[in-house]
C-alpha cells in the first residue's frame, strides 16, 4: 500500500505525521470519505467542493488548488493499482505547538489513503439492519454545524458504542429537540405510503454525497421524496426505512428498537434505489 502525504507517497509502513500535527492534538481538520468503483472515482468533483468549503468555514487554507487535489486522489489509486476502493482525503490544521490556537500551524498536512472497505457484511444488505436510537445527542448545529465534516466525530463515535453494546451495528442520533438528526455515519429515509421523506440538513444531518445522490434518483424514478422533520414514531410505523453514505452505500433497515419494520424485509423502493444506485455507480465518475 502507497500512502499520500504532502505530494510524495510513502509505504504504509513509512507513513508518517507528527505529534505534533493539530489534527491528532486537537481534532482540527477536516476529511472525505470517496469511492472508486469500475475504475472510475465516484463523485469526485461533490467532494472535492465540500471538502473546500469545509475547510473555508474553520478558516482552513488548503495549499493545493482543487484540481490538484483531485489529480491526487486519482493518483492514490494508480499508486496502489486500485479500481474499485475507498478513498479517505485528510486536511489537518498542520504541525504547531501545544497551544490551542491554529496561529503556530504554518502549513496544512494532507493525506491520502486508498484500500478496500467492507463497511457492513454482505448478508446485512439482503436481509435489513437492525438498529437502535442513541442518547447520545447530535451536536447542535448551534455549536459546530454537521456540514463541516471535521475530524471531530467522537460525538459520533460515542453513538456507536452504544450501538456495540446493544448489538447494534449503527444508531439513530436525535438532535436536542428530540427529532430525527442521522446515524452515526449515515443518513437515513424513512418510506410511508409511498412517500419517502430525509430530515432536512438544520435537524443535524450532514449533507451527504450519497443523500444527494438517492435524491437525484428518486427524480428518475419518480419517486415522491420529500425534507420532512421525523420522530423515532415515524420510524417505528414506517413501511421501509434505508441508510446512505459513501461506505455504507444504500443499507436497508428492518428493525428499529425492537420494532420490526414493515414485514421483516428490505422494501419494493430500497430495492429499487440499490439496483438504481449500483447501475449510477458503475457508469459515472472521473476516470482514474
Amino acid at each position: 500500500m502507497k500512502i499520500y502525504i504532502d505530494g510524495k507517497f510513502y509505504a504504509k509502513e513509512d507513513a508518517k505525521i507528527s505529534v505534533f500535527d493539530h489534527g491528532l492534538l486537537y481534532g482540527d481538520g477536516i476529511f472525505e470519505g470517496i469511492r472508486a468503483y469500475n475504475g472510475r472515482v465516484f463523485r469526485l468533483d461533490e467532494h472535492i467542493e465540500r471538502l473546500y468549503d469545509s475547510a473555508k468555514a474553520i478558516l482552513l487554507n488548503i495549499p493545493v488548488s482543487r484540481a490538484e487535489m483531485a489529480q491526487a486522489v486519482l493518483e492514490t489509486c494508480r499508486q496502489n493499482n486500485l479500481k474499485e476502493c475507498y478513498i479517505r482525503l485528510v486536511v489537518t490544521r498542520g504541525v504547531g505547538n501545544l497551544g490551542l490556537s491554529p496561529d503556530r500551524c504554518e502549513r496544512p498536512t494532507i493525506f491520502i489513503i486508498a484500500a478496500a472497505l467492507e463497511l457492513y457484511p454482505q448478508k446485512f444488505y439482503t436481509e435489513g439492519l437492525s438498529v437502535v436510537t442513541a442518547s447520545t445527542v447530535r451536536t447542535s448545529p448551534a455549536a459546530l454545524n454537521p456540514a463541516v465534516k471535521s475530524l471531530n466525530y467522537l460525538n459520533n463515535i460515542m453513538a456507536k458504542i452504544e450501538g456495540k453494546l446493544a448489538g447494534a451495528l449503527e444508531v439513530i442520533m436525535l438532535n436536542s429537540e428530540g427529532l430525527v438528526a442521522e446515524c452515526s455515519g449515515d443518513n437515513i429515509f424513512v418510506i410511508k405510503h409511498g412517500r419517502i421523506v430525509t430530515p432536512p440538513i438544520y435537524m443535524g444531518a450532514l449533507g451527504g454525497i450519497t443523500r444527494q445522490s438517492v435524491m437525484g434518483l428518486a427524480e428518475e424514478l419518480k419517486a415522491d421524496l420529500r425534507e420532512m422533520p421525523l420522530t423515532r414514531y415515524d420510524l417505528f410505523v414506517a413501511d421501509e426505512i434505508f441508510l446512505t453514505g459513501t461506505g455504507a452505500e444504500i443499507i436497508p433497515v428492518v428493525q428499529v428498537d425492537g420494532r420490526v419494520i414493515g414485514d421483516g424485509k428490505p422494501g419494493e423502493w430500497t430495492r429499487k434505489f440499490i439496483s438504481a444506485y449500483h447501475d449510477l455507480t458503475r457508469r459515472s465518475g472521473t476516470p482514474i
